[in-house]
């Protein structure tokens, strides 16, 4: 990185923390420290919504997603705007009219409070997961670019975090996310046309979406009824949209965005505004990565994108292996580029391509092969390496590519992604700690001062927590796929019960505890012996949390003497 890199990436952090730190400095009390003050406007909700869910991890892995796998990913967003719908129809006006502080006050008015503390730990586990893996996104890419110990950087990062989440609270939050937002989406935007401009001067933008469909990158729907498939037009609109009604309908870090608007109409237009930009934004984040296949399709490309891994093998002895399947790999890449140029110039013309497609899908094979030798490779030198490199591709680009300063400026999107998804994390798990476990249970009357004094504290204490989780991260298999992983896991059974608490009156407190109980556990196993993909799990979770919770209730029904309904009714 250059000196101007530097310099836009320190001015641009150094900006957003000490904005949203000074402008929001002196939250008085609990409903202006969590609540924002109700002072949120309806676009400032959008944006802050916006931002929570698009965090590092969106703009570090799904390019490399894209690179890889194509744009079919984008189905998993389509269940979204019909859950900002529902949320905006049932969620929001029972949520304002309650004036709840989190999503699982609602459900001890509704069931008791053993269902509020079971639903409050389940959200508590994964966001706190969550958190940690938005923190160890951006801290691969420090860690990468500078040579720095990699826990060293998940500190540096969560510490900026907590810095202006502890000062400001959900007003921190929402004032910086739109600094944030405007950075996100202005370098994103500034890519994609630089990337076309590197791209063959023959070309047209056609020309280039054909060549990208001819290796398979342009496969955006599919109709299949396939379980096993992770991302289907099904999986999306069926899993996607249990998954988005129990993230941003129960998931305080997105609850908690909303609450803070001016009114029930501000909250529902902010929720809209998302529902209509997220499918477009996540398809042009994608599109970038097909962009990037494409800019390699015409440059050299390497043959592992994980710096750290590539320094490893050529310390070791199987540098001249390595160095070998390298040079196979040009070969390949050579002659993709002149298949793809006899593609581009025979698209217009009466020319059947079949031959041309053929051969790019047999040298898309090879060149996986060769990757795949690599990975072997890397494997032998170090048994516990990480040797999934999707992540590193779109960070591979910026710094071997991009101009200078705008280097600094898209690793300022990606820190900025970071910490506006961080710090919505942090500020909802210290909320609903406070508010759903610690004001709950503690004895005395204690002043709203020392709940926001208890809710700074607790910021603290998940923000080290979330640091820890980043400690021991993974890339899995795909930084963006573990995060939904995970949220699949446990949201299905918190969606179940508050579709319970809201639309299935007959079902009470003892029978939908007990059923939450069994679901999440079922959860587990299914997804332990992988039976079906991991989207379907929101749906199976939320199903089977109300189908149990009904059939133990009716069951409790049955067994109710006479006498007891009668007390029960009076």
């Amino acid at each position: 990185m250059h000196l101007i890199d530097w310099i836009i990436l320190g001015v641009t952090l150094t900006f957003i923390v000490l904005y949203g730190a000074i402008k929001t400095k002196g939250s008085k009390n609990v409903e202006e420290f969590i609540l924002g003050g109700n002072t949120t406007p309806w676009w400032t909700v959008g944006l802050s919504v916006m931002a929570t869910q698009a965090s590092a991890i969106t703009f570090l892995s799904t390019p490399g997603q894209a690179y890889h796998d194509g744009m079919g990913f984008v189905q998993f967003y389509f269940g979204l705007p019909l859950a900002m719908v529902v949320i905006c129809l049932t969620f929001i006006p029972i949520y304002h009219k309650l004036k709840v502080f989190t999503a699982y006050e609602f459900l001890e008015q509704r069931f008791d409070i053993k269902t509020r503390t079971f639903a409050s730990l389940l959200f508590l586990i994964q966001r706190g997961l969550g958190t940690g893996l938005t923190i160890y996104a951006p801290a691969i890419i420090m860690s990468s670019l500078l040579g720095w110990n990699l826990n060293l950087m998940n500190f540096l990062i969560g510490l900026l975090v907590i810095i202006y989440t502890v000062s400001g609270g959900t007003r921190a939050v929402n004032v910086t996310h739109k600094q944030q937002m405007f950075v996100i989406m202005s370098g994103m935007f500034i890519t994609f046309f630089i990337i076309l401009s590197y791209l063959p001067d023959e070309l047209s933008f056609d020309n280039v979406l054909h060549i990208a469909g001819a290796n398979d990158k342009m496969d955006i729907l599919d109709f299949s009824f396939d379980t096993d498939k992770r991302y289907t037009v099904w999986s999306g609109i069926a899993g996607g949209f249990f998954l988005a009604l129990s993230y941003f309908g129960t998931d305080q870090s997105q609850v908690q965005r909303y609450l803070s608007g001016k009114s029930v109409r501000e909250s529902q237009m902010g929720l809209i505004m998302n529902g209509i930009l997220k499918v477009p934004m996540q398809f042009f984040i994608l599109l970038i990565g097909v962009m990037v296949f494409l800019f390699f399709q015409f440059h050299e490309a390497p043959l592992h994108f994980n710096p750290n891994n590539v320094e490893a093998i050529n310390s070791s002895e199987y540098k001249g292996e390595y160095q070998n399947l390298e040079k196979e790999l040009k070969g390949v890449v050579n002659e993709k580029k002149e298949i793809s140029m006899l593609y581009a110039d025979q698209l217009h013309q009466d020319y059947d391509n079949k031959e041309l497609h053929n051969r790019l899908v047999a040298l898309n094979s090879k060149e996986k092969d060769l990757r795949d030798q690599a990975k072997t490779l890397i494997s032998e030198v170090n048994e516990n390496a990480e040797t999934n490199d999707k992540d590193y591709v779109f960070l591979y680009f910026i710094l071997n590519f991009l101009p200078k300063g705008l280097v600094g400026l898209l690793l300022a999107v990606i820190f900025s992604a970071a910490m506006s998804s961080s710090a919505s994390g942090l500020n909802a798990l210290a909320s609903t700690t406070a508010i759903d476990l610690y004001k709950r249970n503690v004895k005395g009357e204690k002043s709203d001062k020392h709940f926001v004094s208890a809710t700074r504290v607790f910021t603290i204490f998940w923000g080290v927590v979330a640091i820890l989780f980043a400690c021991i991260g993974t890339l899995f298999e795909n930084l963006i796929q573990l995060v939904n992983i995970i949220g699949s896991i446990f949201y299905g059974t918190v969606l179940g019960i508050f579709l319970v608490a809201f639309y299935i009156k007959f079902i009470k407190a003892q029978a939908i505890f007990i059923g939450a109980l069994i679901s999440q556990l079922s959860i587990f196993v299914i997804y332990y012996y992988d039976v079906v993909s991991f989207l379907w799990l929101n749906v199976i979770g939320a199903v089977l949390t109300i189908v149990i919770a009904a059939i133990i209730q009716m069951f409790m029904n049955n067994n109710t003497s006479p006498t007891e309904e009668v007390i029960e009714t009076t």
